[in-house]
């Protein structure tokens, strides 16, 4: 850890700080003064799971407490505070993950990670996948939960600063099942935008009718392979797309 902080250390002044990761249990308050010595700005917890049932089957080797504890420290201490969770863990559920979004909500954290779990070849879970133990989440199902968890963290003012794995080439040689996708914000992106767009026609007859929405919005409200159009093909709205540059990147405006 010395040698990582020494080398950041001579590079610093030409940034606001510096970033890190760790589990919940490597946290206390001796620590916390160290990484402040080197102008550490973010610590981020590698939480996973608020529930300690989960947590003790994935064999993570900490308990939700050691979560809330490194994080009450972190935000005492003057830096910002970094959650990360993973839903579809081994032993969990929809309704535990939703739990853990709480229970961060509740930790008020300043940004969180959301990742899918991704099961790989030679570990635990690549074990109990083969037995048939471990069913993994569907890309469907992962998209359908964190969508709405990006809705939930955000409706609190949680900055949700990534989505997903980064694509990479182990990750395509050693992923044995799992909701992986290169592209999964966007997919979520595109659900929370299909979502809005219904609650908006529902009460309007069948038709046709021009959406209005951010360029940058443009590809998420079409959907991947004009998914989404086809969406709402299906429930009687035959929807064009109509660019507005005055519009925020999650708003939609049906076109008089």
């Amino acid at each position: 850890m010395l040698s990582l902080l020494d080398a950041a250390a001579l590079y610093i002044d030409r940034f606001k700080g510096i970033r890190i990761s760790t589990r919940p249990d490597c946290i206390d308050d001796e620590v916390l003064a160290l990484l402040k010595s080197y102008r550490v700005t973010s610590v981020e917890l590698g939480a996973q799971s608020m529930d300690d049932t989960v947590l003790l089957a994935n064999d993570r080797g900490h308990t939700a407490d050691d979560v809330r504890k490194a994080s009450r420290l972190i935000k005492a201490c003057g830096m910002e505070l970094g959650l990360q969770m993973m839903t579809g863990l081994y032993k969990s559920s929809d309704t535990l993950d939703r739990y853990t979004a709480e229970q961060f909500i509740a930790l008020r954290p300043d940004t969180v990670r959301v990742y899918p779990t991704i099961v790989m070849r030679g570990t635990r879970l690549g074990e109990l996948y083969g037995q048939g133990v471990y069913r993994p989440q569907t890309l469907d199902e992962a998209v359908d939960l964190v969508s709405d968890l990006i809705e939930r963290f955000e409706s609190e003012d949680i900055r949700v600063i990534r989505v997903g794995l980064h694509d990479s080439e182990s990750l395509k040689n050693n992923r044995l099942a799992g909701p992986y996708h290169p592209a999964f914000r966007e997919l979520c992106e595109s659900c929370i935008m299909l979502r809005k767009a219904i609650r908006l026609l529902t009460d309007r007859p069948q038709g046709a009718y021009t959406l209005r929405v951010n360029p940058k919005s443009r590809s998420k409200m079409t959907g991947c392979k004009k998914s989404n159009l086809i969406a709402l093909r299906g429930l009687g709205y035959e929807v064009t797309i109509q660019e507005d540059g005055a519009l925020s990147q999650r708003e939609i405006l049906i076109q008089p």
